[in-house]
């Protein structure tokens, strides 16, 4: 055999090798998906109506992040994730939990309420008190609420608080830490490696790019995170005592003291927190369980297996039972928009959880060219991004507010830097004390890897046109004239920054100068600092657009948001209509919960890095979002 023909051999056996992956392959698609499609139909056919027990409990079980607006996962994705059992982070609309809320106070068919974070990974401070006034509007029902959790971290137990009992396991615990701000600095390993990070930024405590400049936090930042994180601790134990009747010194001591009353207590996390008066019982589970069926009664229908359970309806379950399938605007001339700007500002179109410059634009071009919306509120829970995309959505929004539409900004846990910049030219800008706001600086950052490329041996030279041939390569070193452009244009970005909060506030550039250079303010310090006008939630802003319009009590409130294509609307009806949607209800373990929630803390900081795209490289972005 010759050469030729060996080879010529070799090339039809790794052809027809290849043909058979590819061709298998697609076979096993196919066949997966024809197993979705007959599972999907079968559950179709099989649909349960959820129903509510006469004198049920509800239980109030938010899974993983509660959120302003949940990331979007195309229906047919999510679909294909829960069968394979990659469901991602779980999250939980903060809105769903205030529609819960205020219905199942006046249901009759609801005699309780029952707090179970087991699988709750966190929340901001605003949305944790959204949730306690609702708390507190429910228990003036009459109805009794409880509580029940094997471990409380900080944002549960703030939930649990509420309870008139707190069930704790015997060898449960009660975990209060405080708030703190800590970041990982990695300067050392870039100059060890070699990669050069150029920063250019304008404002002494626009702290966004330190990890990159130092390896500890600059006393400026320190300065200003202790001041916003004081504001956010004092809320917590305020809101906590009173409603635990105790003081905020109570709650102080706990957490200092704690390391103490440990070793006091021999270890037994339950009985510290039960002493000091934070939990009223100590139950097991079969326990809890009998008390319970003992409060509701028991939902045995002749079955062995359930003769224990009570009475009861998860969450989920109360929405799909009491929430209309297609949720129709109303009839009425009066109108005010409700739009939620939630993540990370980005350019472009982006799914919700993000905000795309564009996306945003259109929700806004929406509601101005309805003539029956009078007025818009936009709900920001935003830490920023794009400096670009920002003004493309100041832009709408300002167009808005020239076709006669009142404007009306309500801040969530976070409404900084891009995130103030499209909240600046509001009629009017409500937060909450704990608000996370300002940050009113920009940066931008290149990096140049010619010292680990040289090292190995590795070197770029050439010729070009002009000077500016090649100026901004990333595998060369960045010449100081280049840098000097770059700085040049951030400092031409935050004098526009300057002007835009000090027309959008009516004050001087220079007084906003002096709150500004990129420090972040609390809501509380920001109304001092005229950032912001009136303290209070997303009802107090909606009823001040209603106001500001002249239609007091007499308008519709219609959520604006990206819409489905045809193909989305089919499959997201299918799935909602079959028994698949269960799966979504599925609890997650708490050991999933824990891997979670180190997996978030590693990746967030270079996931949000990674995802930045703004044409000029200029971020308007605090990074400040604390961990949960």
């Amino acid at each position: 055999m010759t050469e030729t023909t060996q080879k010529n051999l070799f090339i039809r056996i790794l052809s027809g090798f290849w043909t058979f992956l590819d061709k298998g392959w697609h076979a096993g698609l196919n066949i997966l998906f024809l197993l979705f499609l007959i599972a999907l139909i079968s559950s179709i056919f099989s649909k349960k109506e959820v129903k509510v027990p006469k004198g049920a409990a509800l239980i109030l079980n938010p899974q993983g992040m509660i959120v302003e607006q949940k990331d979007f996962i195309d229906p047919m994705q999510k679909a294909i994730n829960q069968a394979s059992g990659n469901n991602g982070p779980a999250q939980t609309s903060l809105a769903d939990i205030l529609f819960v809320l205020e219905n199942a106070a006046k249901d009759k068919r609801i005699n309780g309420l029952i707090i179970d974070t087991s699988n709750m990974m966190g929340a901001g401070m605003t949305k944790l008190q959204a949730i306690g006034e609702a708390l507190e509007k429910f228990k003036t029902s009459g109805k009794p609420v409880y509580a029940r959790a094997a471990f409380y971290g900080q944002p549960q137990y703030y939930l649990a608080s509420y309870a008139d009992e707190i069930s704790i396991d015997p060898m449960g615990a009660v975990m209060l830490e405080g708030f703190g701000r800590f970041r990982t600095y990695f300067k050392s390993f870039l100059d060890l490696i070699g990669v050069n990070y150029h920063i250019f930024k304008v404002g002494t405590f626009k702290s966004a790019v330190e990890p990159y400049l130092y390896d500890a936090m600059s006393d400026q930042a320190k300065e200003a995170n202790q001041m916003w994180l004081n504001v956010l601790w004092d809320a917590y134990k305020s809101d906590v005592a009173k409603a635990r009747r105790l003081t905020a010194q109570d709650i102080e001591n706990y957490t200092i003291n704690y390391p103490q009353s440990i070793q006091d207590a021999m270890g037994d996390n339950a009985k510290v927190a039960l002493e000091a008066k934070l939990v009223t019982t100590l139950q097991n589970d079969i326990e809890f369980q009998a008390e319970m069926v003992e409060k509701f009664g028991s939902s045995n229908h002749g079955k062995d297996d359930d003769k224990n359970d009570f009475k009861q309806v998860s969450m989920l379950d109360y929405i799909q039972a009491i929430r209309p399938p297609i949720e129709l605007p109303g009839n009425n001339e009066n109108r005010i928009a409700l739009i939620t700007a939630k993540g990370e500002i980005l350019d472009g179109e982006q799914p919700e959880g993000k905000i795309g410059g564009r996306t945003l634009a259109k929700l806004i071009e929406r509601a101005r060219l309805d003539e029956k919306v009078k007025a818009i509120v936009l709900r920001v829970d935003s830490p920023g991004g794009s400096a670009f995309a920002s003004e493309i959505i100041r832009r709408e929004l300002l167009a808005a507010k020239a076709a006669g539409k009142k404007l009306v900004v309500s801040m969530g846990t976070y409404a900084a830097s891009g995130g103030y910049w499209i909240s600046a030219d509001a009629d009017q800008i409500w937060a909450r004390p704990t608000t996370i706001t300002g940050s009113i600086g920009i940066f931008g950052m290149f990096p140049t890897f010619e010292k680990p490329l040289n090292k190995y041996g590795i070197h770029r030279d050439g010729v070009g046109t002009t000077p500016m041939a090649g100026a901004f390569n990333v595998t060369s070193a960045l010449k100081p004239e280049f840098g000097e452009i770059i700085q040049q244009i951030i400092n031409h970005g935050y004098d526009n920054f300057l002007t835009i909060v000090s027309k959008g506030r009516n004050m001087t550039k220079e007084d906003v100068n002096k709150i500004a250079q990129g420090r972040v303010w609390s809501g509380k310090d920001a109304l001092e600092r005229g950032l912001v006008d009136k303290l209070g939630s997303l009802q107090d802003a909606i009823d001040a657009a209603a106001d500001l319009a002249n239609i007091s009590n007499n308008f519709d409130l219609v959520k604006i948001r990206k819409e489905l294509t045809p193909e989305q609307k089919l499959v997201k009806e299918l799935l909602e209509k079959s028994q698949i949607k269960s799966l979504i209800q599925s609890q997650v373990s708490s050991n999933a919960n824990f891997i979670e929630q180190i997996k978030t803390k590693m990746s967030h900081e270079l996931q949000r890095l990674a995802s930045f795209n703004d044409p000029q490289g200029l971020y308007v972005d605090c990074l400040c979002i604390l961990e949960p």
